[in-house]
């Protein structure tokens, strides 16, 4: 098994630069086994965001791909399933990854009025810090 680093993912979802995309793919093709760590993903979805200023949606379902591929084993499945559910009802995918990875806990407090409005009736239950 081994690990692709953004780059490389990058490179094969929008083929900017062809030697590498081509060169990403051919490692893809000839890979049996690839870990997708969360971190990974995280920070995808932030390149893919902020500097190639793709939309949310086409982001989701480039996400979606290349966790369909099937050599690709993603760190803590369940929870990056769930991070794409709230990603895909509009929160942001960082908060999506925190409060994906918070199962279990009574809540997740933030001071970000708009993950309070998102994620209230979230599970955890996303909640603003009481006031003193």
């Amino acid at each position: 098994m081994v690990t692709f680093d953004t780059n490389l993912w990058v490179r094969y979802l929008t083929n900017d630069d062809e030697q590498q995309a081509r060169r990403a793919l051919a490692l893809l093709e000839q890979t049996d086994a690839v870990f997708l760590p969360k971190t990974i993903l995280l920070e995808l979805e932030w390149v893919l965001r902020a500097a190639y200023r793709i939309e949310a949606a086409v982001i989701h379902k480039s996400l979606l791909q290349i966790l369909g591929l099937p050599m690709v084993t993603v760190e803590s499945a369940g929870q990056v399933a769930a991070a794409l559910d709230f990603y895909s009802r509009g929160f942001d995918f960082a908060d999506a990854l925190h409060l994906a990875a918070s199962e279990g806990t009574e809540a997740l407090y933030t001071f970000d009025e708009r993950f309070i409005r998102k994620g209230g009736d979230a599970v955890p239950p996303v909640l603003g810090v009481p006031e003193g």
